[in-house]
This record gives structure tokens, C-alpha cells and sequence, in this order.
């Protein structure tokens, strides 16, 4: 049975079971007529062989409410490219790709290079903000929404859930994050979510010596490294995207900075959800999920640095006590949690994580006090239009020939 709790801060909404997919998906063929909607799919090429892709590709082609899908893809070949072409060519949607490594879109790259508005490295949240900039260029959406393409539980219902609060013009919204239960096969995943970033944050309320109300707007989403949601199009101009693994806390962050609560809901969309696990790489911080715990950590030091908020190691150390601590509290409520519902926790295993993750506290820390203006967010794309002002027209251009 879905609760009704709404947590004061964003506007939550439930799946109550009274409403069934095809009564959603009419609503959301009429609202496109006022705000219509295109999706962004960031995938590597790899992805293409996996097995939720087509899986994902298959379920897309009964969507009708559609007006545009874009696809941002990393890591092709020419030969690749040409057969991503031919892959995503029986959608029936108006369909662009964004061939990130051909040299179309290096030629662009360049370009924003040359005015110190690119010095990213190829990555996810590089990925998103030039679909981000072609889709702002195009002005043929209203509403957009974003997903990943490894989802092994993919439906219609899932897509449909996900725009209905940004497409509906009756609602005001100009954000909007999926939320669902990360049980699979028996156990509770999303380890990062439940064993970095929710015990962290509260850490981070303890050691903040005023009420923060940036930590208060994290802490009520359900799910803040959803990596599904949806937005309105005008938010393209204004918000800054991380280029790293943070890019989930990262944009909540700018739209907490940018907009009012009463602009930002979350959604249930899945009773359940699993995708491709990364690996907790415990032996190199540079890979897995140990690299991504890092780039969370940094982005919320900064970010609550950027506020006032002062960090020097003896803040760090007592940051790291304090994690610890309250991360093993958690770990007590999920292993009853689980006994209760009869899924698989590995206590122990549970401990290393959390173990691995107050010493990247340390260490991402350090990192931000020795670089504490390093710049890993990708500049919003007015500026980018202030330093190049016919830069859409040139990113329109490469895409268009690549997918002619």
C-alpha cells in the first residue's frame, strides 16, 4: 500500500493504483499538444549489445507522446556511430543523436575550448549538457525528460509517471525526480544512496551550526541519486551541470540555488528497479564506487562551502567520526528492515562500504581544501551563449550532418 506523506519541502507524488497507464499516457498525448516532449537517453556504445537497451528501445516504440528523442552517445567509432544509426532507427519518434566523438561535435568542442567554456572530460554529465544545449536551441519542446539506458526493469509506465507532473499545463513544476524501491533479485541495493549520501547528510545537519536549508531540500527526496527526471525547458539556461559522477546531487543543487520548493516534486515510478551495478572497487579510487562516493563528497564540501560553510581537516575528521557513526545506525535499521521483509544484507559487506566511504571523506575533502575554486561544473548555457552567441546554431549544424 503507497503512503501519503508529503514532507513539507517538495511536492511528493504517489502511485496510489488508481490510475492505470493508458488513462496516463491519453493525458499526456493531450498536454503535448500544449507542452510538448522530448527525451535524452546518455548511452555509450557498449550499451547497445547490453540487454536493457533494446529492451528499453522496444517499450519507446509505443510511446505517442513523443515528440523527439535524443540520444547523446560516448565512446563510438565511425563504424559504430553508423550502426547506432540503423539501432535506434525503427523508433518512429523524429530521432537525433549526438555523436559525441565524431568530429562534427569535436569541432563545437573545440570551439567552446577556445573561450575556456569546456574543459571537461568525456563522462555522463558532459554528455547531458550538450544534449541539454541542443535541446535549448531547438525550441521544440516544452517538457524534457532524462534516463539512463541500463535499466533492466524498464516499462512504459516509468516514462509516463515521469513527465505527467512537467507536462501536465494545469501544474506549475519546473522540476521534477523519480523516485523508487532499489530491491532486486532479493536484496536492497543502491548502496551509495543508502550508505554514503542519506548518512552523510544527516552528519552534515549535526556538524552545520545553523538550520541549512540546502541539506533540508536534499534530505526529502526518496531517492537523490535517481538518475530519471524531468524538467522544463527554460531550465536548460540557467543551471550549471556537473561533469563528474556528481551530476545527481550536483543539479539538485542548482535547483535548489535557482528555484523556489514549490517549483520542485518528486515522483514514485517504479514498484521496482534494478540496472548494470558498478563495482565497488576498494583497491583504486579511481574506479567504481568508490570514484563516485568521491565526486559526491566534493560536490556537497563545495557546495555547502559556497554557503558559508567552513572545512579545514580537524572539520573533516570530526565530519568523518560523525558519518561513521551515523552510517552505522542506518545499517542497524536496514538489516531489521530486511529480516522483517526476508531480503538478503550482508551486514559485514555493509560495514566495509561504509568503512570505504568515511576514509574517501578524507581523502575528497582534502581534495576540495588543496582546490577549493576548482571548476567541475559545466557553465550554464546563457553564458555559453554570451561567449558564442550563434553556438546553438553551430550545434544544431553538427548534429544535423551527422545524422543526415
Amino acid at each position: 500500500m503507497s503512503d501519503f506523506h508529503q514532507n513539507g519541502i517538495v511536492t511528493t507524488f504517489h502511485n496510489f493504483r488508481t490510475k492505470e497507464l493508458e488513462s496516463i499516457e491519453s493525458e499526456l498525448l493531450e498536454f503535448s499538444k500544449v507542452r510538448p516532449m522530448q527525451l535524452i537517453l546518455p548511452s555509450l556504445y557498449s550499451e547497445l549489445s547490453g540487454s536493457a537497451l533494446p529492451d528499453i528501445i522496444n517499450k519507446l516504440k509505443k510511446v505517442k507522446y513523443l515528440e523527439q528523442i535524443t540520444i547523446g552517445l560516448d565512446r563510438a567509432t565511425e563504424k559504430e556511430f553508423v550502426h547506432a544509426k540503423e539501432f535506434f532507427s525503427v523508433l518512429p519518434q523524429k530521432v537525433r543523436i549526438l555523436w559525441n566523438d565524431g568530429p562534427n561535435l569535436k569541432a563545437v568542442s573545440n570551439l567552446l575550448r577556445e573561450n575556456g567554456l569546456d574543459n571537461s572530460s568525456p563522462g555522463k554529465g558532459r554528455n547531458v549538457w550538450y544534449c541539454m544545449g541542443y535541446i535549448y536551441g531547438l525550441k521544440n519542446s516544452e517538457a524534457v525528460a532524462l534516463h539512463d539506458c541500463d535499466i533492466l526493469t524498464y516499462d512504459r509506465e516509468m516514462l509516463a509517471r515521469l513527465f505527467y507532473p512537467i507536462a501536465n499545463p494545469a501544474f506549475n513544476f519546473y522540476f521534477c525526480k523519480g523516485y523508487y524501491s532499489r530491491i532486486a533479485d532479493g536484496k536492497m541495493n543502491g548502496r551509495v544512496g543508502r550508505l554514503l549520501v542519506s548518512p552523510l547528510i544527516g552528519a552534515l545537519k549535526k556538524m552545520t551550526p545553523s538550520k541549512s536549508n540546502y541539506l533540508d531540500f536534499l534530505s526529502s527526496f526518496r531517492y537523490t541519486l535517481s538518475g530519471e527526471f524531468s524538467f522544463r525547458r527554460r531550465l536548460i539556461r540557467d543551471v550549471r551541470i556537473p561533469s563528474d559522477w556528481g551530476l545527481e546531487v550536483g543539479i539538485l543543487s542548482e535547483i535548489q540555488r535557482n528555484f523556489a520548493s514549490n517549483m520542485v516534486c518528486q515522483v514514485d515510478i517504479a514498484d521496482k528497479y534494478d540496472h548494470k551495478h558498478q563495482d565497488i572497487s576498494f583497491s583504486d579510487r579511481e574506479e567504481g564506487l568508490s570514484k563516485m562516493s568521491i565526486d559526491i563528497i566534493k560536490t556537497l564540501i563545495r557546495k555547502l562551502a559556497s554557503q558559508g560553510v567552513g572545512f579545514d581537516k580537524d572539520a573533516l575528521r570530526a565530519l568523518k567520526a560523525t558519518y561513521y557513526r551515523t552510517a552505522l545506525d542506518y545499517i542497524s535499521s536496514y538489516s531489521y528492515d530486511a529480516r522483517m521483509n526476508g531480503i538478503e544484507l550482508d551486514i559485514n559487506i555493509e560495514e566495509s562500504f561504509v568503512e570505504l566511504f568515511a576514509e574517501n571523506i578524507m581523502f575528497g575533502g582534502e581534495i576540495v581544501l588543496e582546490n577549493p575554486v576548482v571548476r567541475n561544473l559545466m557553465p550554464n548555457w546563457s553564458r555559453v551563449r554570451s561567449a558564442v552567441p550563434f553556438i546553438y546554431e553551430k550545434l544544431i549544424d553538427a548534429v544535423e550532418r551527422d545524422n543526415a
